[in-house]
Order: structure tokens, then C-alpha cells, then sequence
């Protein structure tokens, strides 16, 4: 907070400021702003409040580039989980893979049993 720094939009519209405030979603507001629009127009604004979801990229100084928020995690230190993006369909996929061919609620591979059971038995009953 209290640094300058320079937001371009997705418009491509550029804001350079004194940061007031961020947060976690990238929202931010910034005082004593010069804004560049996209034509090259220039103009000064006092403050202003940016959408994080609006933002194309934040250059923040140089003096930051080894502050602790910009470190990577270590892959030691990350911890061991099933990941993003994955999702039922996926686990489902690898737990069927693991568990060999065939597939749930009885039967073998060709006719499963589903939920009433075996359809064969089920159409010679009604015939007979």
C-alpha cells in the first residue's frame, strides 16, 4: 500500500496511482491517478475504484520484485491433495481404471446389473 503502480484494463485503458487499497479478488483504489485511455488521451483523476476482473496486468515496483507475496511455494512445502480441476467424471475415471474391468451394481463387463438386476431374467419372467 502507498506504492505506485501501473494497471492496465482489459479495454486497455492505463491507470497509474498510489495504491490505497487491494484486495483479495484484485480489487483495487488508487489516488492521484494519471489515465491513459485507449486513443492516448491523458487525463488526472483523484481517486478511483478498479474492478479486479476488469484488470489485464499490475506492473508493481521494483523495489518489490523479492517481497514474500510474489515468492513461489516451494514444491517441498506444497502440500499433497487431489489438485484443482477434478473433477466427479475425473475421480470416477481413475477409481474404474484401478479397479479393473467390469463395471458397478453387478454383472460382468458386457451386461451390467444396474439397478433391478439382470434384464434377462427379468424378460423371461414376463414371457413365460
Amino acid at each position: 500500500m502507498g506504492h505506485i503502480v501501473t494497471i492496465e484494463l482489459k479495454t486497455g485503458s492505463v491507470y497509474r496511482g498510489k495504491l490505497l487499497n487491494a484486495e483479495d479478488n484484485m480489487n483495487v483504489q488508487l489516488r492521484d491517478i494519471t489515465h491513459t485511455a485507449r486513443n492516448g488521451r491523458v487525463s488526472q483523476l483523484t481517486q478511483v475504484f478498479i474492478r479486479g476482473s476488469q484488470i489485464r496486468f499490475v506492473i508493481v515496483p521494483d523495489m518489490l520484485k523479492n517481497a514474500p507475496m510474489f515468492k513461489r511455494i516451494a514444491t517441498g512445502l506444497k502440500g499433497k491433495g487431489i489438485g484443482l480441476g477434478r473433477g466427479k467424471a475425473t475421480v470416477a475415471r481413475a477409481q474404474a481404471a484401478r479397479d479393473g474391468p467390469g463395471g458397478g451394481r453387478g454383472g460382468d463387463r458386457y451386461h451390467g446389473g444396474g439397478r433391478g438386476g439382470d434384464r434377462r431374467s427379468f424378460s423371461r419372467a414376463v414371457l413365460e
